[in-house]
């Protein structure tokens, strides 16, 4: 049966509304953290809609929101999900893929920290990220700790022993973490920092102890990755397939590979910028998933076949593609070859012609190219060809016959996906739709908020001809609402672990 049509109408919430607004330019607004200051001013980080404030009072006063804008002096980013206060009113805010921010001033001007300043790392704050003790500002992110005592006149860095030692901004970078990932490893900051100040007549100081600051506690559910056995996450490394040529069935939604980071790191597929996603229209549209884990940790194959290619790709990142033994045939006769292709790796441990196995470490993580932070960006090929020059080209952002790879690895236990189509009232499909709706409790560090329609450079695949497709979402049900034009159109799906839930939007 097909589900009830309801159509909505926009009900654009002003800032002066009593509650804290549903919607701002049309969208529906998603609170990512919630801080009050000494003072009793509420401060919000939203996705995509920058801070919001409300002085303290019966909650009538207005809302006043902090944005982004092309001043060199405004808030850097509108994904705000870290906020602290310092001593002497200062105001720290943590974002969600560029850096961070101060304000001395209640928001008004802001001195941030973002690729010019941090370089290729750093710029992925964890939510809730940002500790002030004293004149201390402690900035937790996926590449490690960042510390400063005055303000951010100076830095010293906490990172790990793997890689070379990316220090961002500070003077000093100290090796005191088990891992730079911490937005998945349940660290947590514990203790005071203990500084010297630096003399009068150096540009740095010496850290006493910064060891203290990081401890270990049980990750809060739903917040973190699970730790997930290898057979419930990866099936077939005990027997892996053989490598004879098997034909994909494209009839039942069954995944045939494994996912390419093992269960004793970030499994979680970066939620922000997905297959197809542009970020609400801030970024290109993106022609693959992320990743993101420190520098260093283990890629898996995702399934059998030959290397294809092993060294630098677009921008310099060192890249490994897999042209695998399984090919997909079409319900019209025809065939495609599967590739998968790994980017941004820190080193390459196979060869062009070495044959692999599902779940084979073949490369480690890094920042190679054009990358903001250490991450895998993995995509997946179906082409009419077995050349790999169609897959990997250094001079082509977009290539020809990516598909969105949430359709071919494994989901997590107890996740299933959703799929569909959004169309307007004339069949045609509606590019950049957003969906909103669907419930995903992790990973905080990279929060979804809605899905989004594949846009122009991003193509459905050959085996069901989506709008969109996202998985790992948790079984149960999920209440989905579309805007086409100005109407919100809502259905309601039952997601069951390990099955495809397709929906249809229409005017």
């Amino acid at each position: 049966m097909r589900p009830l049509l309801v159509l909505l109408p926009l009900l654009a919430a002003p800032l002066t509304a009593q509650q804290f607004p549903a919607q701002l330019d049309g969208w529906p607004v998603i609170k990512l953290t919630e801080v009050t200051r000494p003072n009793g001013e509420m401060w919000v980080g939203t996705y995509g809609h920058g801070i919001l404030v409300r002085s303290a009072g019966d909650g009538r006063q207005p809302w006043r929101q902090i944005r982004s804008d092309t001043t060199g002096t405004s808030l850097a980013w509108d994904f705000v999900h870290a906020i602290a206060f310092g001593p002497r009113g200062q105001v720290w805010v943590g974002t969600i893929g560029n850096g961070w921010g101060l304000s001395t001033d209640d928001g008004e001007t802001w001195r941030n920290w973002t690729y010019a300043e941090l370089g290729p790392e750093w710029q992925y704050v964890a939510p809730d990220g940002i500790l002030t003790r004293g004149d201390t500002t402690v900035i937790t992110t996926a590449d490690g700790l960042q510390v400063t005592i005055d303000d951010g006149a100076h830095w010293t860095a906490g990172i790990d022993g793997v890689g070379p030692p990316a220090k961002g901004p500070a003077d000093t970078a100290l090796v005191v973490l088990e891992t730079e990932y911490l937005l998945g490893n349940g660290l947590y900051i514990s203790g005071l920092l203990m500084l010297q100040r630096p003399p009068m007549d150096t540009p740095s100081f010496q850290t006493v102890n910064l060891a203290a600051l990081v401890a270990r506690r049980p990750s809060p559910p739903g917040s973190q990755p699970q730790l997930l056995t290898p057979a419930e996450s990866r099936p077939g490394r005990a027997n892996p397939p053989s490598s004879r040529t098997v034909a994909l069935d494209v009839r039942p939604w069954a995944p045939p590979f494994s996912r390419p980071i093992g269960p004793e790191a970030n499994q979680y597929i970066d939620q922000t910028y997905r297959w197809g996603s542009t970020m609400g229209g801030n970024f290109q549209p993106h022609q693959g998933v992320e990743f993101n884990n420190a520098d260093g940790t283990a890629v898996h194959a995702i399934g059998d076949g030959v290397v294809a290619w092993s060294g630098p790709a677009e921008a310099g990142a060192l890249t490994i593609a897999i042209r695998h033994d399984s090919l997909l045939h079409l319900p019209d006769g025809s065939t495609r070859f599967v590739f998968s292709t790994y980017y941004h790796n820190s080193a390459l441990l196979v060869e062009v012609g070495d044959r692999v196995t599902r779940d084979q470490v073949i490369a480690r993580v890094g920042n190679t190219g054009r990358a903001t932070n250490d991450h895998l960006h993995l995509e997946v090929h179906a082409a009419p060809s077995d050349s790999v020059q169609a897959i990997v080209d250094p001079d082509n952002r977009y290539p020809a016959h990516t598909t969105n790879p949430e359709l071919w690895i494994a989901p997590l236990p107890g996740t299933g996906m959703i799929a569909g189509r959004v169309v307007d009232a004339d069949g045609t499909p509606v590019p950049q739709a957003r969906i909103y709706g669907i419930r995903k409790r992790a990973p905080r560090e990279t929060p979804f908020a809605f899905a989004e329609t594949y846009g122009p450079r991003n193509r459905p695949s050959p085996m069901y001809g989506e709008h969109f497709a996202i998985s790992d979402v948790p079984a149960g049900e999920h209440v989905l609402r579309a805007k086409i034009g100005l109407v919100w159109v809502e259905r309601k799906v039952t997601v069951a672990p390990g099955m495809m839930t397709w929906v249809e939007f229409r005017r």
